[in-house]
């Protein structure tokens, strides 16, 4: 058998024979070569298995897997996620494109900081200071409810250590918040390497399932998920910080409705409030104006400065390492 990969590259795939050549192409040029690329294909009814099989044909580090019935996407990335080797897991989307650089940033960041249990990359900068950026739990969850937000980014933003994957159970299969539900755990019980932004890039098109017409409906489950998270004993955040962190909540979710409302879209409006579940007496108590800080969940040193990365750490296996030098 080759050796253990340092990463796996899990690309799972459904009907997407026009865009999986050039997603599949992106990894290939990766500039950190220490991977192997899988392709779950989810027993897709066009030529994307066959494209997968003919690029694994031509490259050793490709292997493809299909499934013998339909999974749906997050049963299937928990599918890849138990076939990979590597040590770390990168999702990346049959649709996206990974830019050349993308694992060379990631990996020696994740690898210089062992406490981090996954690294993020978001397709915009992250507020408040430089990166790479270690998170606390705590932090994670002043960034998300009372800062500029965190668990929006999908799975092909994260580099996951994979034993960390498998104790967290992998993703919720619930939807398209799967992968909010799977941050609200996550970051609540372990540190996040927040990393450089645009390391990818996140294609928009028709034939997203977020996009579709359903995805609002399941997307109604998420913040009852978090408002249970926030009331939790595993919450990382102070009493004072809970009560703030629900005033931001609710008042994200009436602005939904709100909208849903004026758009004519009476029965998705109704979902969201009786999927939340929240009582009157809490509506009561916790409807008052937002209130959220760019800065919050910013790691900052004893005097409140930014804490600088300490680049000399960031190691590209295989490259002179630059720690040892005088």
């Amino acid at each position: 058998m080759d050796p253990q990969p340092l990463v796996s590259v899990l690309l799972t795939a459904y009907n997407r024979e026009s865009l999986i050549p050039a997603a599949i192409e992106s990894v290939l040029a990766q500039m950190f070569d220490d991977f192997e690329l899988l392709v779950v294909d989810d027993h897709s009814t066009d030529a994307t298995l066959e494209i997968g099989q003919a690029y694994a044909r031509r490259d050793a580090r490709i292997r493809v897997v299909t499934n013998d019935a339909t999974l749906g996407q997050f049963a299937n990335r928990n599918r890849a996620a138990h076939l990979a080797r590597g040590r770390f897991l990168k999702y990346h989307d049959s649709d996206d494109v990974m830019y050349p650089h993308a694992l060379a940033v990631m990996v020696p960041a994740l690898l210089a900081e062992p406490t981090a249990g996954l690294a993020i990359s978001s397709g915009t900068c992250w507020a408040g200071g430089p990166c790479p950026m270690l998170l606390t739990p705590r932090m994670s969850y002043q960034r998300e409810f009372l800062g500029q937000g965190l668990f929006m980014c999908g799975p092909s933003g994260a580099l996951f250590r994979r034993e960390v994957f498998h104790a967290l159970g992998g993703f919720p299969e619930q939807g398209v918040g799967s992968d909010y539900l799977f941050w609200l755990a996550a970051c609540a019980r372990y540190h996040v390497l927040l990393l450089p932004a645009d390391l990818f890039w996140y294609r928009l098109h028709d034939g997203q399932e977020l996009r579709s017409r359903r995805a609002a409906w399941e997307y109604a489950v998420v913040p009852r998920a978090a408002w249970q998270a926030l009331a939790a004993d595993t919450c990382p955040l102070t009493g004072e910080e809970r009560i703030q962190a629900r005033t931001n909540l609710l008042y994200g979710v009436l602005k939904l409705t709100y909208r849903d409302a004026r758009a004519g879209r009476w029965a998705l409006a109704r979902h969201r409030l009786r999927t939340l579940g929240v009582s009157t007496a809490d509506w009561l108590r916790y409807l008052r104006r937002p209130r959220r800080d760019v800065l919050a969940g910013t790691p900052c040193d004893a005097r409140g400065e930014f804490i600088m990365p300490d680049w000399s750490r960031y190691h590209v296996p295989g490259s002179p390492d630059v720690s040892t030098r005088a």
